[in-house]
């Protein structure tokens, strides 16, 4: 037996145990998929503290719709979805409970390849997660989880042209973001 087809056989096995209510099935699970689930909530979420919560929200939905998972499609991608549609409800709450940002016109600016390929993957979260809501979960969807315009507009209930104008802004503030982060390098 491939090693492939051993790590169908064991995730098919923890997904029964999920299925059954067994805790250890659902601990292991979790523990397995907790990294990569939050690797995608960070990106989502202003703070880790609240991508913690999207991630339980989302691990919540996870047990909950295991009965709808297709053993023929991948389960990271699955759980992928999940999690996106969990930080994206997390958004639409927000969204209720806050006013839009103004933003003021940014200039565009220019980066040499070598500042953007310094920077650490958690310096590159971190400068998102400053971005507000509506910004951030554009960006994310268009530039990291390849939606389009059209799709987001239909998923946070917004015209494709504020989703074109929302991640315009959002790269406008990355930018002014890195020039500030760099200004030595610009010197």
């Amino acid at each position: 037996m491939s090693a492939k087809q051993n790590n169908n056989r064991d995730l098919t096995v923890l997904i029964t145990g999920c299925k059954k209510g067994n805790r250890r099935s659902q601990q292991r699970l979790y523990r397995d998929y907790y990294g990569f689930a939050m690797a995608i909530c960070l990106r989502y979420s202003n703070n880790y503290e609240r991508a913690v919560e999207v991630v339980n929200d989302g691990f919540l939905k996870v047990f909950t719709k295991l009965d709808m998972y297709d053993p023929n499609k991948s389960f990271k991608g699955w759980i992928r979805r999940i999690m996106i549609n969990s930080a994206i409800d997390h958004y639409r709450k927000e969204q209720k409970h806050s006013g839009q940002n103004s933003i003021e016109h940014y200039e565009a600016a220019s980066f040499a390849p070598t500042i953007i390929q310094t920077m650490t993957y958690d310096e590159v979260v971190h400068q998102i997660q400053l971005l507000s809501p509506s910004y951030r979960t554009v960006f994310n969807m268009y530039v990291i989880d390849g939606y389009k315009h059209q799709e987001i507009g239909e998923i946070l209930k917004i015209s494709v042209g504020t989703s074109k104008s929302n991640l315009s802004r959002a790269r406008m503030l990355l930018q002014k973001a890195l020039r500030n982060l760099y200004k030595d390098e610009f010197a």
